[in-house]
């Protein structure tokens, strides 16, 4: 009997060991799934292994993997939750064994084409989410022990973890080529303007909701933009992406930084709800001596003057884009732009700290913005208040006038 419970002691721990192999880290998600699934087959000893993931906004489990079970993923076949095997494993988020399969059982035709007479399924969750269901059969009779199932929570653990990696992966990929596709790669030439700018990711995906822009309109004005999607990751930095572009189409046709946001207002509340979002625009005259601003719940922009301590420009400020019935009309103010002085724009994760009130923030900001060549002014404010762990990202964006030759 002492030798008997032995070989089963070692039996189990070849099966847990034929599971967590450390070179299995080294695969992609796909090729996981697919080693797992035959290591499941052999271990088990069934005769079928699948994978299906749950397509969250549908509420359908899509078979993503199969052994045995191939033709599943090839038609693309996808179950509701709650309905039949996998749906019910899914539903109760609970281990499911059927010891005799029957047309009531099962949803899913293939299984009784094939023939399978027992199935086990147990539900893969990702942080106490359930993303999606691993289930396995065989063509005889089989009473599953509970040895099995927990090899097989066992299994579908570390194919949630592939799973997880995977789309931290994509989602981190697609956001970063997304959001270096909108920032600036390089600021234009502007005659008689000095202008530099700064990004710094305040998230561990390096990705976030902050932007600057900058582009020359057909009158000649050259337009000024800095704003902040709320949030991080991907899906801020695409609502980030459809309003620059909303943005930069609106200053086309209007004359007015207060108009451009107003129409920018209509669109973020109607297509982005949900999405908290500022904005500052500029306009500066063609002969440079002027700006005209607005700002969508955005932090007025620092202004320094030679001869003068710099302060924050007396624009009133608005509420931010899309949350709730327009203002009755955006105002904006005109600021004079005198040779040398420089105007910095900023977002607030520049001058925002934990247990501190903004306005410390901001008060150092206004106390080391002086006239300079504006890379110098971005050297000092970031060396003056950036930090090296930001916990919010972090854009500034300065134009300086530049000063008579001679």
């Amino acid at each position: 009997m002492a030798d008997a419970g032995l070989i089963q002691d070692d039996e189990r721990l070849r099966r847990i060991e034929a599971v967590t192999d450390a070179a299995l880290s080294r695969l992609d998600a796909a090729d996981l799934f697919d080693e797992l699934l035959d290591r499941v087959r052999d271990l088990l000893a069934v005769d079928t292994a699948a994978i299906l993931l749950l397509d969250a906004p549908t509420q359908q489990l899509v078979a993503t993997a199969a052994k045995g079970l191939e033709e599943e993923v090839r038609q693309g076949f996808r179950l509701a939750v709650g309905r039949g095997f996998a749906g019910r494993v899914a539903l109760t988020g609970q281990p499911v064994v059927i010891e005799d399969v029957t047309p009531d059982a099962v949803a899913n035709p293939l299984l009784l084409t094939m023939g399978l007479r027992s199935l086990l399924g147990v539900p893969m969750f990702a942080q106490d989410r359930l993303i999606g269901v691993l289930h396995v059969g065989t063509l005889r009779p089989r009473h599953f022990t509970p040895d099995d199932v927990r090899l097989l929570e066992l299994v579908a653990d570390r194919a949630s973890l592939a799973n997880a990696a995977r789309s931290n992966n994509l989602d981190h990929t697609a956001a970063l080529a997304l959001q270096r596709s909108l920032l600036p790669a390089q600021l234009p030439d502007v005659p008689g303007l000095d202008l530099a700018a700064r990004y710094v990711p305040g998230h561990v995906t390096g990705v976030g909701g902050d932007w600057y822009d900058v582009f020359t309109l057909p009158s000649g004005w050259l337009g000024l933009v800095i704003g902040d999607v709320s949030g991080h990751g991907l899906q801020s930095a695409v609502v980030m992406g459809r309003v620059r572009s909303a943005l930069r189409a609106y200053a086309l046709v209007c004359d007015e930084p207060a108009e451009a946001l107003a129409m920018l207002d209509r669109k973020v509340s109607y297509f982005e709800a949900g999405s908290l979002t500022t904005a500052l625009y500029a306009m500066i005259s063609p002969d440079r001596t002027t700006v005209r601003i607005s700002t969508a719940g955005h932090l007025p922009p620092v202004l320094a003057v030679p001869g003068h301590r710099g302060a924050l420009v007396p624009v009133p400020v608005d509420p931010p884009l899309g949350t709730g019935p327009p203002p009755p009309a955006r105002r904006q103010s005109v600021v004079d732009l005198p040779p040398g002085a420089v105007l910095v724009c900023f977002t607030d994760g520049l001058v925002e700290r934990r247990r501190e009130v903004i306005d410390v923030g901001v008060e150092q900001l206004v106390g080391v913005v002086q006239p300079a060549p504006a890379e110098q002014v971005c050297a000092t404010v970031m060396a003056a208040l950036g930090t090296d762990q930001p916990t919010d990202d972090i854009a500034v964006l300065v134009v300086g006038r530049r000063p008579p030759r001679g």
